[in-house]
């Protein structure tokens, strides 16, 4: 069975699943790069075990190796920035596969931001992204393999499937809370995975609070700086690796985008906001 870690781009993903990672796959909670081999990102070719040709082939594949997850009695992290829903009726995930999600939010204004850097987009560019409904990511190396094909919509359209997302348990995570209240936040995810994991042992505090530590942003940043990040995206432009750790705290939309843009993303997305206490 999977749990999902599951969200819009550049709300929290990597941070989430470096420090479930850092919990339940080390010894001590020491974080290092490597660790994230126990929480992959879906879907990959690696799940397909070969190149799917194009969206409908891939969407009937979707369910294939989630099944063979569950006939193998294994339960995996799984990351993905897929919406919770079906392409022509084919199911991008269901209840019989699922265990569980954590779906983590983050302001969209500050989301504009990361993605104007991690997709090398001008800001109109990252405001188109992130209102297209009919957005997705592939990896643009191989323009002839949809197994990596991930329909991510809006920001507003994807929260809101997930949130929505009937038969499966799930929890909430903001992007705010975990830098503002990041020790009872990650408290809250390891007790909603313990339950649905049936995990009776009491919470670690102490590797807990280490696997927070060795995620810290900065940290992270430093490791990206000295070891390299292998999730890395290049620059279109410059054809260098850009930094997947960047900005962190510093990342304050009201300091780097145009007020229009700023009104544009608030009166798109107003209600997911007001419901979220963005505005």
């Amino acid at each position: 069975m999977i749990v999902w870690i599951a969200s819009y781009p550049k709300c929290g993903n990597t941070w989430v699943r470096s420090f479930l990672s850092a919990y339940y796959y080390s010894s001590n909670g020491n974080f290092e790069f490597e660790l994230l081999k126990h929480v992959k990102q879906f879907p990959t070719r690696e799940f397909f075990g070969r190149k799917l040709n194009t969206l409908e082939e891939a969407a009937e594949n979707w369910l294939l190796p989630q099944k063979i997850i569950k006939d193998k009695k294994k339960m995996l992290f799984l990351k993905t920035h897929n919406v919770y829903g079906a392409y022509k009726g084919k199911n991008f995930t269901t209840p019989e596969y699922t265990l569980g999600a954590i779906n983590i939010v983050r302001d969209p204004r500050n989301v504009l931001t990361s993605l104007m850097n991690h997709y090398s987009l001008d800001e109109n560019g990252a405001l188109n992204m992130i209102k297209s409904i009919y957005r997705n990511l592939r990896d643009e190396n191989d323009h002839d393999d949809f197994s990596n094909y991930s329909f991510i919509s809006s920001w507003s359209n994807n929260y809101k499937s997930w949130k929505m997302a009937k038969n499966i348990d799930k929890i909430l995570i903001k992007y705010e809370d975990l830098q503002d209240d990041t020790e009872n936040t990650f408290t809250k995810i390891i007790q909603f995975t313990n339950k649905l994991l049936k995990n009776n042992e009491v919470i670690d505090f102490e590797k807990l609070k280490k696997s927070i530590q060795t995620t810290n942003f900065n940290l992270l940043k430093k490791k990206e700086e000295s070891d390299g990040f292998m999730e890395g995206v290049y620059s279109k432009k410059e054809g260098v690796k850009k930094k997947f750790f960047n900005l962190g705290k510093d990342n304050n939309y009201k300091k780097l985008l145009k007020l229009k843009t700023i009104k544009e993303i608030e009166k798109s997305f107003y209600n997911e906001m007001k419901e979220l206490n963005y505005l």
